[in-house]
């Protein structure tokens, strides 16, 4: 059996969904036996410098020729087609979702992105993705065919129901995820603005240092809404504080723009939270109806209309909670999503059954 030769760029360590996923297929893969090794990448991906592709190439093409070469998709989509091309048959691509959709990019660069994505994206064995809705838009937009794309669903671990804030404190919401553009918080700051009235506190879990212009916005729009006194930007946490700021959750909210899964949101769901969120990308899919309020991704008064009717309604909080509840025990676990990629990159295995 060949090895599935799984390439990250960056940082493997850093708090972000896809990191997170790409940990733990590995973490998984150790405890099946399955043969993979991690191959770092350089760290300037999706914007390499010429050495840093010189780098990656070399990298990748002094792997064994029977190795599967994972290569997560915040590279790969970024390669130029000359070097897909000479690793065309080679590769499994893991796209969490296109490099073109970052919120923030200038037109230009987001079309040359995507240019760039669709070509590589025409010399890979397959494409392995978090989302039916990616994949729909994999298919659609970037000419890949339906029959070489399959889906591996983010994992969730088992987690106790959260207990929410002590009985005459403030409503406890919580977001997670880091400050850039793309999640949306200036949007939630608008929206909370207006919400003044009512007795609530946010904490916002996530890296601060990502876009330091995006944080100094968000910064900028807590003072002027003079809310720094209700609202925490807590950076990124140990998991054992981001599972105790779960623990006394009263209403879960996601703003993000877009999102190729929403990883958070089937965190939220394993503690039983009733969520608010956008329907950017595939968000609007992760989250079950019963157990979220949904508004469109950038609408700020449809997010405060809808932290409104929950901060309001203890009743239906609960209805709600309880349906985030039932519905956590249908999620698919870690050791599945591994499972599904690991048939993928190594067919040997997938037909042995794991």
């Amino acid at each position: 059996m060949s090895t599935i030769a799984f390439a990250i760029p960056g940082d493997i360590d850093l708090p972000t969904g896809g990191y997170a996923y790409d940990r733990r297929l590995l973490a998984e893969w150790r405890a099946m036996d399955v043969p993979a090794e991690h191959v770092p990448l350089p760290g300037s991906f999706p914007f390499p410098t010429e050495a840093d592709l010189h780098e990656t190439g070399r990298a990748l093409l002094q792997r064994p020729y029977d190795d599967t070469l994972l290569i997560d998709g915040l590279a790969y989509g970024a390669f130029p087609e000359g070097i897909a091309a000479g690793l065309a048959g080679r590769v499994v691509a893991l796209v969490h979702h296109p490099l073109a959709l970052e919120t923030g990019l200038a037109p230009e660069m987001a079309q040359r992105l995507h240019e760039r994505e669709t070509a590589a994206l025409r010399y890979v064995r397959a494409v392995v993705t978090t989302s039916p809705a990616t994949k729909r838009l994999l298919i659609s937009d970037f000419g890949v065919p339906e029959a070489r794309i399959a889906v591996a669903l983010p994992g969730v671990d088992p987690a106790p129901r959260a207990t929410g804030s002590a009985e005459g404190r403030p409503l406890h919401l919580l977001a997670v995820g880091s400050v850039v553009p793309r999640k949306g918080y200036r949007v939630l700051v608008e929206a909370l603005a207006g919400l003044r009235d009512r007795d609530w506190r946010l904490t916002i879990v996530g890296a601060t240092d990502r876009s330091p212009e995006t944080m100094r916005d968000l910064v900028a729009a807590i003072d002027s809404a003079d809310l720094g006194g209700r609202i925490e930007l807590a950076g990124a946490i140990p998991d054992a504080a981001l599972a105790e700021a779960y623990a006394r959750t009263d209403l879960f909210v996601m703003p993000s723009l877009f999102e190729g899964y929403g990883m958070v949101l089937t965190e939220a769901l394993a503690r039983g939270l009733p969520i608010v969120c956008t329907t950017g990308g595939a968000a609007a899919e992760t989250a079950p109806d019963a157990a979220a309020l949904k508004v469109a991704p950038g609408d700020a008064a449809a997010l405060a209309k809808a932290l409104a009717s929950l901060i309001d309604a203890p009743a239906l909080r609960r209805s709600m909670a309880d349906a985030a509840w039932a519905a956590a025990a249908a999620l698919p676990r870690w050791r599945e999503t591994a499972t599904i990629v690991a048939g993928i990159c190594l067919p040997d295995f997938g037909r042995k059954g794991g």
